[in-house]
C-alpha cells in the first residue's frame, strides 16, 4: 500500500477496524457456544473445546508468515485474501454438519485472522503520515477491545434466537462488509522494488511446529508425560528453525533486527504484558464467584468492564502517543499496570466490587496505553519492505503471552487457592507475580529507549 493524501483516510481506517473486529470478535464470539455445540453434536466438552484451540492454534502459528506473505506480494492483497478466507471459511462452519469439519473450518478461519492480524498494523504505516500513526494505532486498540468485550454477550444473544449456526453466519455477513469495503477504499498495493525472492517454507513449517507444540503443551489438559514431549518438540523445532533462518536466502525472521533494542524491547514487553492481560480473564471470574459470591450474571458484567475500559481507552492513548511521544506513553502506561496489578494483590476482599474495579481499570487503561504507545514505536520504525514480517512479530509476541498467561497464571491461582483464604489466597499470589512480571516489562523497555550509543 502507498501513503495517499488525507482524502478517503476516516474510510480507510474504517476498513482497517473492521479487518481488526473480525479476528477479535472470532476469538471471544465462539467460547459462549461450547455448551450448545456440545448438545447438538452429542460431544464431551474437551471434544468442543477444539473449536477454540483449532482458531487459536492457526492464528499463533501462521501470524509470522502471514505478514512476511504480505511484504512479499501487497499487504493490501494479502489483508484482503485474508478477509476472504475468513469469511468463506465462516460460512462453512455455519453449515458444518459434524463438529470435526466445524473444527476444520474454524482453522481455516484462523489462516484468515492471522493476515488481518499482522496486516492490519503493518498497513498503519504504508497510509498513515508519523505524526497521525499514534491514532491510528490507538483506534485499531479500541476496536480490538470491543470486538473481543462484545463477542460473548453479541453471541449468547445470537445463539438464543437462531441457534449457534448464527454465530458463524454474523461472521460470514462481517467478513463480506469488510472485504466490500476494503476493495473499495484500500489503495492498491505499490510495485515491489527489486527481485521478487521466494517464501521461506522450511522456516515456516518448522516454526508452525515449534509454535504448535506449544500451544498444545499449555492449552490442552495432558499428561505430564505427554505435556514433556510436546515441550520437547517445541524445543527441538525452534533450535532446528534457528538454524534454518541463519542460513536462508529470504529469512521469515532477520535475527540481526533482533539487535535493535527497541524492537526486541517491544516484543519482550507486550508479551510480558499479555501475560498478566489473560491473568484478569482467567482467574477474575473465580474471585469473583468464590470469594465475592457473585452469580454468574453479575460475573460476566463485572468482568466486561476491563475490556470496555480497553476500547476507551484506545482512542486517547493513540492521541496521547502523538502529543508526548511514544516512549513516555508506553512507561505511563506500563506503570498502571504494576500499580493495578500490586492492588489486585493487596486489596482486601473486604474492599468489594469497587476495589476489583479500580485495579481492574488501572491494569486495562495501562495496557491500552502501552499496547498503542509499543506497536507506534515499533511499525513506525520499521522499513516499508518488513513492516508486515515485524507486525506479525508483534502479533505473536502477544499471542504467546496470551497462551503463556492463560497455562502460567492459572496454575499458580490453581495452586495458591489450597493455602488457607482460598480464592483470595490465589488472587494474591498470582497478581504478586504479575506485578513482578510487570516491573520486569518497566526494565526491558527503559533498556529498549537507552541511547544507541550507550
Amino acid at each position: 500500500m502507498t501513503t495517499l493524501s488525507t482524502t478517503g483516510q476516516s474510510w480507510r481506517l474504517a476498513a482497517l477496524g473492521f479487518a481488526m473486529l473480525l479476528p477479535s470478535a472470532g476469538t471471544s464470539i465462539a467460547n459462549v457456544a461450547l455448551p450448545t455445540l456440545a448438545t447438538a453434536f452429542g460431544a464431551g466438552s474437551q471434544d468442543v473445546q477444539w473449536v477454540v484451540i483449532a482458531y487459536l492454534l492457526a492464528t499463533t502459528t501462521l501470524i509470522v508468515a502471514a505478514g512476511r506473505l504480505g511484504d512479499m506480494l501487497g499487504r493490501r492483497r494479502v489483508l484482503l485474501l485474508g478477509v476472504a478466507v475468513f469469511t468463506s471459511a465462516s460460512v462453512a462452519a455455519m453449515l458444518a454438519p459434524s463438529l470435526w469439519l466445524l473444527v476444520l473450518a474454524r482453522a481455516v478461519q484462523g489462516l484468515g485472522a492471522s493476515a488481518m492480524m499482522a496486516l492490519a498494523v503493518a498497513a498503519i504505516g504504508d497510509l498513515m503520515p508519523r505524526e497521525r500513526a499514534g491514532a491510528a494505532m490507538g483506534m485499531l486498540g479500541s476496536v480490538s477491545a470491543i470486538g473481543t468485550a462484545l463477542g460473548p454477550s453479541l453471541g449468547g444473544a445470537l445463539i438464543a434466537v437462531w441457534g449457534w449456526q448464527a454465530v458463524f453466519a454474523f461472521l460470514a455477513t462481517l467478513g463480506a462488509v469488510t472485504l466490500g469495503l476494503g476493495l473499495l477504499v484500500l489503495p492498491r498495493d505499490g510495485e515491489t522494488a527489486g527481485p521478487r525472492i521466494g517464501l521461506d517454507i522450511p522456516g515456516i513449517g518448522t516454526l508452525a511446529i515449534a509454535l504448535g507444540a506449544y500451544a498444545l503443551a499449555t492449552t490442552v489438559k495432558t499428561d505430564l508425560q505427554t505435556s514433556a514431549l510436546l515441550a520437547a518438540v517445541s524445543l527441538a523445532a525452534f533450535a532446528a528453525f534457528v538454524l534454518i533462518e541463519r542460513a536462508a536466502a529470504a529469512p521469515l525472521v532477520q535475527f540481526g533486527e533482533l539487535r535493535n533494542g527497541e524492537l526486541a524491547a517491544g516484543l519482550v514487553s507486550i508479551g510480558l504484558v499479555s501475560v498478566i492481560m489473560m491473568s484478569t480473564l482467567v482467574v477474575g471470574p473465580f474471585y469473583l464467584s468464590h470469594s465475592l459470591a457473585l452469580d454468574p450474571l453479575a460475573t460476566g458484567l463485572i468482568m466486561s468492564v476491563g475490556p470496555a475500559v480497553a476500547a476507551m481507552a484506545g482512542v486517547p492513548a493513540g492521541r496521547l502517543v502523538d502529543r508526548i511521544g511514544a516512549r513516555r506513553v508506553a512507561l505511563i502506561g506500563l506503570a498502571s499496570v504494576a500499580i493495578g496489578a500490586m492492588l489486585m494483590a493487596l486489596l482486601p476482599s473486604g474492599a468489594g466490587i469497587p476495589g476489583y474495579l479500580a485495579s481492574l481499570s488501572a491494569i486495562t487503561a495501562g495496557y491500552a496505553l502501552f499496547q498503542s504507545a509499543n506497536n507506534t514505536s515499533v511499525m513506525t520504525s520499521a522499513a516499508g519492505g518488513r513492516r508486515g514480517a515485524i507486525s506479525g512479530l508483534l502479533g505473536l509476541a502477544r499471542n504467546l503471552g496470551l497462551i503463556t498467561g492463560a497455562s502460567v497464571m492459572g496454575a499458580v491461582f490453581a495452586g495458591a487457592s489450597q493455602l488457607p483464604g482460598g480464592a483470595e489466597a490465589g488472587m494474591r499470589a498470582t497478581f504478586l507475580v504479575a506485578t513482578t512480571i510487570a516491573i520486569g516489562a518497566i526494565f526491558v523497555t527503559l533498556w529498549g529507549q537507552r541511547p544507541a550509543t550507550a
